[in-house]
């Protein structure tokens, strides 16, 4: 169970918003990367391809491709920890929680916790939105780089107008007020098969989104920028003409 966390010189008090019990909060303050590890994340030319092959030579898995969480703005890239949400189907008949007018969506918690940097990551549902407009206009003013929902969302233009970054499954009109409930802040959650726990760090692109555990951040970035670095000097190679055999022979990485 969290508390509210008491105010430090750095930083103002966190107080819960209550859109969540507070026994299913399960942390309020992440655990925290060296910021020039992010940063040089960030400056990866290839970003998730070159962190998709860095895992792959470490054994990790963590990668998803676009035609899974396909993202709603081109050309976007991003890399931060992860705020993550649970959300679960509602067990109550949506007419009826229409009506009471009961909605149990507590991704607005995440938002609350979020430092700027930080990436809201949701496992969600499909089919009914797991965030919609206001609540991504809300992660975008405290300061959030990027959502990412394994399910469905709604209102893409308000997004789309702030130009902030969202990856989901694809896009609906279907509230999720009645149909879902957040049951977890910053618990471990899945998405499209790969765990993400609080903390870790998240980065994405056109090509997709991959996952890097908290504990493996500083060995997967080396072996990133070895494969960047290769990466560059054979399209430096590319660039001055050599000829393929050269190409298909030199070791770059």
């Amino acid at each position: 169970m969290a508390e509210n966390a008491p105010a430090t010189p750095d930083k103002p008090a966190r107080t819960l918003t209550g859109r969540v019990p507070a026994e299913r909060v399960v942390m309020l303050e992440l655990p925290r990367l060296d910021p020039g590890i992010v940063a040089a994340y960030r400056a990866l030319v290839d970003l998730t391809g070159t962190v998709s092959d860095a895992m792959d030579a470490l054994g990790l898995v963590g990668a998803v491709p676009a035609s899974q969480l396909q993202p709603i703005l081109a050309g976007k890239r991003v890399a931060g920890q992860a705020v993550t949400v649970r959300n679960v189907e509602r067990k109550l008949q949506v007419h009826r929680a229409a009506t009471e007018k009961v909605n149990l969506m507590g991704e607005a918690e995440a938002h609350n916790l979020v430092e700027p940097g930080d990436i809201v990551v949701i496992e969600g549902l499909l089919g009914c939105s797991n965030l919609g407009g206001q609540s991504a206009t809300i992660a975008h003013r405290q300061g959030a780089a990027a959502v990412v929902v394994d399910g469905s969302i709604r209102d893409p233009d308000a997004s789309r107008e702030l130009g902030f970054p969202v990856w989901c499954r694809g896009v609906t009109p279907i509230t999720g007020k009645w149909r879902l409930q957040t049951v977890e802040i910053n618990g471990p959650v899945a998405i499209c098969g790969v765990q993400v726990c609080a903390g870790d760090l998240v980065c994405a692109d056109d090509a997709g989104v991959c996952v890097v555990p908290f504990a493996q951040a500083q060995a997967v970035l080396e072996q990133a920028q070895a494969i960047d670095a290769g990466d560059s000097r054979r399209k430096d190679d590319i660039a001055a003409g050599a000829d393929v055999a050269a190409l298909l022979t030199r070791k770059y990485k």
